[in-house]
């Protein structure tokens, strides 16, 4: 855990190689966090239909390095970090293939409170998820974070609550009132 600390210390200072020192640190990690966001947005003709595991792993890692700047101070920021990138590789290829066939209109979607199980895992649904998570990220940003590793990440409460530093309690209240949140936003 500490090497952990000190590599992302090393590599939020972009010091010589530690980000891919990291990367390959928590390769094993990561690869489940990406194999969860594609069983998120598979199903036919979901992203998940178009990108591997391995690919969106390291489309992920060409995109933060391309950023330039990793700013996480903990292993769980890092992780929310991830998350998000590969949350929004994955809604940039729902959309290109959204309007590639719909011409981009999406059709009407009602969720129920138990978002995994409502979204019907196609790239309309995973868009409009996506875009009431952007409305949600305006009013509470911690939220999202619950809602990107437990729905996008696949985590579990208690993975959650040790990431972000709260108690699994807190995260369980996050979760509840982010998925009435987002129902209302999608109904």
């Amino acid at each position: 855990m500490q090497d952990i600390t000190t590599l992302l210390a090393k590599a939020s200072l972009n010091e010589g190689d530690a980000r891919d020192r990291l990367w390959t640190a928590l390769y094993a990690e990561l690869h489940r966090l990406a194999s969860a966001q594609l069983r998120r947005s598979g199903g036919q003709g979901g992203a998940g239909a178009s990108l591997d595991t391995t690919s969106l792993l390291h489309e992920a890692y060409l995109k933060m390095v391309r950023v330039g700047e990793l700013q996480a101070d903990s292993r769980g920021h890092f992780f929310a970090y991830a998350a998000k990138v590969m949350r929004s590789i994955v809604i940039d290829i729902c959309r290109s293939r959204m309007a590639d066939r719909h011409g981009g209109g999406a059709a009407v979607v009602t969720l129920n409170t138990n978002i995994s199980d409502a979204v019907a895992n196609n790239d309309e649904d995973l868009v409009r998820v996506n875009d009431a998570l952007e409305e949600l990220g305006k009013i509470n940003p911690r939220l999202v974070q619950v809602v990107e590793m437990r729905f996008f990440g696949g985590l579990t409460m208690d993975e959650i609550a040790e990431a972000l530093n709260l108690t699994t309690r807190t995260v369980e209240r996050d979760w509840d009132k982010a998925r009435i949140l987002l129902l209302a936003a999608v109904s």
